[in-house]
């Protein structure tokens, strides 16, 4: 596993734009708003040849008044404690706040290597004045840096790696599953990634749109890591007024581009609506793996029907997602989630399965003596086909003239695979290619 480095401070110290500025993108979401970061972000960097996961998490701040306030002190303190090294900052301009000496004494009890990091530094030749009050935290050398500008940020990674080369040698880790939940907003996506974690990884509210950033939760699986993703609820464009939503629902779409498999997760109560066809449509497009959770079945009236009736009405409005596996679950209660990480498992099986050339040949003179494929009066020979790629699985046809190949017949064609080697859960692409071509 990689070595975790956490940012933490109090709220609007400057970590989400240090967070950024280390891993060279907007990551992050950053405005002057105190407590736009919500939850731990994670994100894998290197220096100096030495790779880990930086985290950013949201500003400890003490306010009995307010349950999300409280949340979030506690996804930043769950931080600390995970945390190999870490990142304490505080603001130069703002100076030493009771606030700050409350982190730190969190900071101490987490016996964990701390670099004390004063931000907001604009002139670097009367930093010490600065400086002087942040030694009485009792947590070393303060270190000078402005975030903003991406002054004296390498000499803070040179203190990170620093530590990290202290660190014992870790074994490497199977390959991992990346698995990324989508949804609209409130649907129980980060009580469902709380729920397989066994702890409270994600802020879960009854606030829609809690959750902005896309974060990473690794669990383990028969000894494979498997990265639960925790995205924002995707909303219609007309509801993405302000730049936090933008960007939440832009890294969202970011989540599906990174991950294997896609969890769309559809409130049981609700039913199926526009939205979710859509968001399906995003993973689909995107070539990953899908499996449909519908969740908050504790709360849905049932009859000795109610199930399948919503298996049909899911497949007959998701076709273009048929080969989805559909799952019934609670969050709340944990019903029926047991085997979700064994179907997240095969489902990658599925998904990065490879048929040799001989097997599918034999399967296509089959196909094409039992329906071939014609245009206009006019048959088209299937010369050959063959596996090119997998995540998904992608195949070649070489045809005597692709154009005349109509979608139906390749829509039948992927009928048959699926029916002969399986391939549930995740999509099948098919490109056609005249004979001869490279």
């Amino acid at each position: 596993m990689l070595p975790i480095v956490s940012v933490v401070g109090r709220p609007n110290v400057g970590k989400s734009t240090l967070f950024n500025k280390i891993l060279q993108q907007r990551l992050a979401i950053v405005e002057d708003t105190p407590g736009v970061t919500r939850d731990r972000l994670y994100g894998q960097t290197d220096w100096g040849g030495h790779n880990f996961l930086l985290v950013d998490t949201g500003g400890f701040a003490w306010d009995d008044s307010d349950p999300l306030a409280q949340a979030v002190a506690r996804q930043a303190e769950e931080a600390v404690w995970e945390s190999d090294v870490i990142v304490f900052i505080v603001d130069a301009r703002q100076g030493l706040t009771a606030d700050d000496r409350q982190v730190a004494d969190l900071m101490r009890r987490s016996k964990k290597p701390i670099i004390l990091v004063v931000n907001k530094v604009d002139d670097f030749s009367n930093s010490q004045e600065l400086l002087i009050d942040f030694y009485e935290l009792g947590l070393g050398e303060p270190l000078p840096i402005s975030a903003s500008n991406g002054l004296n940020i390498g000499d803070l990674l040179d203190a990170i790696i620093a530590y990290l080369e202290k660190l014992p040698p870790q074994e490497e880790d199977a390959e991992a599953i990346a698995v990324a939940f989508i949804g609209r907003p409130n649907v129980g996506k980060s009580s469902l990634v709380n729920r397989l974690a066994g702890q409270e990884r994600a802020v879960v509210s009854d606030i829609p749109g809690t959750t902005r950033d896309a974060i990473d939760t690794t669990v383990y699986h028969n000894g494979r890591p498997i990265i639960l993703i925790d995205t924002a609820g995707l909303r219609r464009k007309s509801k993405l007024a302000s730049g936090i939503e933008y960007y939440s629902m832009l890294r969202s779409v970011r989540a599906v581009q990174r991950c294997d498999i896609t969890l769309l997760v559809i409130d049981g109560k609700d039913g199926l609506t526009e939205q979710d066809k859509r968001i399906a449509g995003i993973a689909h497009e995107a070539g990953k793996a899908v499996i449909i959770l519908v969740n908050k079945w504790d709360i849905v009236e049932k009859d000795s029907n109610t199930m399948s009736r919503n298996v049909n009405e899911l497949r007959s409005e998701l076709k273009f997602i048929e080969y989805a596996n559909i799952e019934f679950v609670s969050a709340l209660t944990g019903a029926r989630m047991s085997g979700l990480l064994s179907l997240i498992e095969k489902t990658m099986e599925q998904y990065q399965r490879r048929i040799s050339t001989g097997l599918l040949n034999d399967l296509l003179t089959d196909a094409v003596m039992s329906n071939p494929p014609s245009a206009k009066g006019t048959k088209v020979k299937i010369f050959y086909i063959t596996q090119v790629a997998v995540k998904p699985p992608r195949f070649v046809l070489f045809a005597s003239d692709p154009e005349l190949v109509h979608f139906s017949w390749l829509r039948y064609l992927e009928n048959r695979i699926r029916e002969a080697f399986g391939f549930e859960g995740t999509p099948l692409q098919f490109k056609l290619r005249k004979r001869g071509s490279k």
